[in-house]
């Protein structure tokens, strides 16, 4: 079957707006910096995800920017719907499914360390698990990837909390799950701190 009928990428994405975005890091280094970081991220993640031979769709938090990072010619684009970040998710997924989407994947814009080999390895692991996730190390996760469609893995959950990848995982006791490697996503200071790619960003913070 044709990966781009039947494979499909949700990036979910905040608008890079000033005070807008990565608030708690912001609290820490300030939101021109935080800002900056972030910005550096999304053109990180348009850079592993661009090359993938499927469909990707990128849901924006607050509008539809028509001439951003995001090529219009390769990214689809809509606007994220819904009271919150799980009903947001669903919306996402239940029309990608709706469409004739076999595998649906879901990540967000804040990974340095993911990649498009790891995008490749959760499209291959949907050909014998029902469920894919990646956790990461704050308690939450990074992906989640399906092949039918899970409402319960949306709804009564602690969103930002260290709880959402257990409860997750207690959604699903009963289907075939495959958890790729841990990794660490960007929300505070202490994720960016120590590793060198971010030091330009964080000139200011050193005395």
């Amino acid at each position: 079957m044709n990966p781009k009928k039947s494979n499909l990428l949700l990036i979910f994405t905040r608008n890079p707006e000033l005070g807008k975005c990565k608030t708690r890091l912001a609290s820490k280094i300030g939101d021109k910096a935080a800002l900056e970081v972030y910005k550096f991220l999304l053109e990180h993640t348009v850079s592993f995800t661009k090359g993938l031979d499927i469909q990707k769709q990128v849901y924006y938090s607050e509008a539809i920017w028509g001439n951003d990072i995001w090529d219009n010619s390769v990214f689809q684009k809509r606007l994220q719907k819904g009271p919150d970040l799980g009903q947001k998710m669903l919306n996402a997924f239940s029309k990608g499914f709706a469409s004739g989407f076999k595998k649906i994947v879901i990540i967000g814009s804040d990974m340095y360390d993911l990649s498009q080999s790891d995008l490749e390895e959760a499209y291959r692991v949907l050909d014998d698990n029902d469920f894919v996730i990646g956790p990461a190390e704050d308690g939450g996760y990074y992906l989640l990837g399906m092949t039918q469609l899970n409402p319960n893995l949306f709804e009564n959950k602690s969103w930002g909390q260290d709880t959402v990848l257990r409860d997750t995982l207690n959604d699903l006791q009963q289907s075939d799950v495959f958890l790729l490697q841990e990794k660490n996503d960007v929300d505070r200071y202490e994720d960016i701190r120590d590793i060198d790619v971010f030091q330009p960003f964080l000139t200011h913070m050193k005395e």
